[in-house]
């Protein structure tokens, strides 16, 4: 099942999407670490503050939270708790872990629907940030959306590939 040609295929496009995009969310990072420092120096050398490189920094690390989320849940980087898979059996563990993968799978799914919408809304409206530089609000919300929908994504293939395959072949556990 999990070993068909376009499935694998897709599997492997989505995970070098999701490294690119774990990759440019280290240099939103880092951007973002830059502009911060950029604004304290020339306010504290030149007393000229600005208005929107905090804000733009917030948008940065919403952006670089969002689209790594994917590349993250690849690289089994999320929080895990280890002592559950020792005390329950490996059965049990099978059907718990394919359980909360649909679980998070539906729930990422239900945000980036609705976050799609809202960037919608945002861009057909023309919504715009309250402060003083007034960014376009559908750019945070369409990171939003992107992420939760690649996270989403690798949900589905972490639930083929990890999950239903081996429970199909009567293979490993199921196990992460």
């Amino acid at each position: 099942m999990a070993a068909a040609g376009p499935w694998r295929a897709f599997a492997r496009a989505l995970a070098a999407l999701n490294l690119w995009m774990g990759y440019a969310a280290g240099l939103l990072v880092a951007l973002s670490a830059l502009v911060l420092t950029a604004e304290v120096l020339l306010r504290y050398f030149f007393g000229s503050p600005s208005d929107w490189a905090l804000e733009l920094c917030i948008y940065m690390l919403i952006a670089s939270t969002f689209v790594s989320a994917a590349y993250t849940l690849a690289a089994k980087g999320h929080v895990n708790i280890d002592i559950v898979d020792t005390v329950l059996s490996a059965g049990f563990n099978r059907w718990r872990l394919l359980l909360a993968d649909l679980g998070s799978a539906g729930l990422c799914g239900f945000v980036a629907a609705n976050a799609w919408r809202l960037t919608a809304t945002a861009w057909g409206e023309g919504w715009v940030s309250n402060s003083t530089w007034g960014p376009k609000l559908w750019i945070p919300f369409a990171f939003i959306a992107l992420g939760m929908s690649l996270l989403t994504l690798q949900y589905l293939v972490q639930i083929v590939d990890e999950r239903l395959s081996p429970m199909l072949q009567g293979g490993r556990d199921g196990r992460a």
